[in-house]
Order: C-alpha cells, then sequence, then structure tokens
C-alpha cells in the first residue's frame, strides 16, 4: 500500500497480500460514491469468492446499497485484474456481530462483548473475549470476560497489538444495534425530505421568475 492510499485508509486492522491490493484498487472507488471499506477476503468457497464488506460513514449498509457497491467496483476490479482466476464477487454489510477495524468501531461499542486476538502476547495471550470497557486514542481497555485463576480482571490492549476483533452477538447488541439502525434511517429519510423540499421550493422560485 503506498504512503498516500495508507493515510487516506483509517482502518487499523489492514489486509495483507492479494487482499491488500484489492483492498487499494476498491476503496477510492468506495469513496467516491459514499461508502467506506470494512474488510475484503479472497477465499476458496465455491470456487473462488471475493467478499467486500462495506458501509455508508453512517454505519448503514442496506441491500439497494451492496448492489450499487457492487456495480461500482467490478469495473475497477475488471481493469487493473487482481486475480487471475475466475471468481464470485460477494458484497456484504458488515452484520451486528461485525468486525471492529477502526478506532472509532471500538468507541461506538464500548460496553459490548468482543472476541479478539493479538498480534503479541499481551499478559501471556494473543486471544481474548470481554467486554470493551473504555477506547481513547492509543488503545482499550478490556473486560475480562471470564478471568482465570490468578488474572487481572481487565487488560489493556494498545491498537497496533491487535489483529483482528469481532463483536460477539448478544441479546445487548441486537437491542442496540437495531435502535441505531432505526434512529440512522429517520435522520436519512429526514436529510432527504428536507432536500426534496429545497428541490421544489427551487424549482418553484425559477418558475416565479420565469413568468
Amino acid at each position: 500500500m503506498t504512503a498516500a492510499a495508507s493515510e487516506a485508509d483509517d482502518r487499523i486492522i489492514r489486509e495483507s497480500g492479494i487482499d491488500a491490493r484489492i483492498a487499494l484498487i476498491i476503496q477510492p472507488v468506495l469513496k467516491a460514491i459514499g461508502f467506506r471499506l470494512v474488510r475484503v477476503q479472497l477465499t476458496g468457497q465455491n470456487g473462488l469468492t471475493l467478499q467486500i464488506m462495506a458501509e455508508r460513514d453512517d454505519g448503514t449498509m442496506t441491500v439497494e446499497d451492496c448492489e450499487e457497491v457492487s456495480r461500482a467496483v467490478s469495473p475497477a476490479l475488471d481493469v487493473e485484474d487482481p486475480i487471475e482466476k475466475a471468481y464470485h464477487l460477494e458484497v456484504s454489510s458488515p452484520g451486528i456481530d461485525r468486525p471492529l477495524v477502526r478506532k472509532s468501531d471500538f468507541t461506538t461499542w464500548t460496553g459490548h462483548l468482543v472476541k479478539m486476538e493479538t498480534s503479541v502476547l499481551i499478559g501471556d495471550r494473543k486471544r481474548f473475549k470481554g467486554k470493551i470497557a473504555e477506547a481513547d486514542s492509543d488503545g482499550i481497555l478490556l473486560e475480562r470476560d471470564k478471568a482465570a485463576y490468578g488474572e487481572e480482571p481487565t487488560i489493556r490492549v494498545p491498537y497496533d497489538a491487535i489483529a483482528e476483533a469481532r463483536l460477539v452477538l448478544t441479546d445487548d447488541l441486537i437491542r442496540e444495534a437495531l435502535s441505531k439502525d432505526n434512529r440512522v434511517r429517520k435522520e436519512a429519510k429526514k436529510r432527504r425530505g428536507e432536500a426534496e423540499e429545497d428541490a421544489i421550493a427551487g424549482e418553484e422560485n425559477e418558475t416565479e421568475q420565469e413568468s
């Protein structure tokens, strides 16, 4: 990844190898149409499947959004041709039990249960499960789900040590995710309504001027 592309990618957890090359190709396309990349993963399922996980800046991702992203990135992938074999393109939302890839993700979902793997040993471990107690600019404070005998109930994990993190599906998470989604959709609908009113008002003004 080039320095400029790296600066444009605010994710702290990124791909490597062919996945990183694909991410580099599609990120400018996603940004241009109002989306941000969550994850790219090329798997051997059903031949080859290219899974692109994306979302709007407000965290929403509808079926129509998935179709829009698919139509937008396909030409760029055809031109760059990073995958030598035939593959199936699959675009999806992050889902409720989503991967956490940005610092803002950890802040947004503070108080919820996560499974996490680190690239280095943190307190003699690389795998953790617990609630995000705090999230600041440097890392998170994890409240262990089930601390072993002699272990501290909380552990601080710096962002640069996190290799993978994902929310764990719980009733609290489902409730909050649905609540946030409904709130964001209402706000988006309200904004669209205001934009339509402005457009209608503009047309009326033009008509008055013409008359």
